[in-house]
């Protein structure tokens, strides 16, 4: 059991660390990133089928930066709006960063943190209270994807 997690996990932080060429391009004001997951994900309230995904900040007219909306691979379902805080890391990279959680060996990774190439701020997902626990102590790997300078954005999870 325990040697079967130890491959998977590595298997995700392999799959991770490959990219796949994409022509969409992301935007600057709402971070809009098209991500690739081989493997389902967690995210706040649901779980994501392995597929291809934008992660984009809302368009609110309050200025409420800290609203992500989860779409699919061409923007026509919305699947969810998730509330984050704002997370701080000491250096910004080139590309786009994830943080992980790896729960139990039953459920997938669920998505903490997720950083736009060039920020230095990101967006802590907001899970429930009871989800809190677990989220923090499990642990929790940092992948940091290999994209193109025009902040074309593809992650792969296995």
């Amino acid at each position: 059991m325990k040697t079967r997690k130890t491959v998977s996990i590595l298997g995700l932080l392999l799959a991770l660390a490959i990219i796949l060429p994409t022509t969409a391009r992301a935007d600057e004001h709402d971070q809009a990133s098209l991500l690739t997951f081989s493997q389902p994900v967690q995210i706040p309230g649901r779980v994501l089928p392995a597929g291809t995904y934008w992660f984009v900040l809302a368009n609110t007219s309050i200025g409420n930066r800290n609203l992500i909306q989860i779409f699919n691979s061409d923007r026509s379902t919305l699947y969810a709006t998730i509330g984050t805080i704002a997370a701080e890391r000491a250096q910004a990279s080139d590309h786009t960063a994830f943080t992980f959680a790896e729960l139990q060996s039953t459920q997938p990774s669920a998505i903490v943190t997720w950083f736009y190439p060039g920020r230095k701020t990101g967006h802590e997902f907001i899970y429930p209270p009871q989800d809190e626990k677990e989220l923090a102590s499990a642990k929790h790997e940092t992948v940091v994807a290999r994209a193109p300078a025009t902040h074309q954005t593809a992650v792969a999870a296995d």
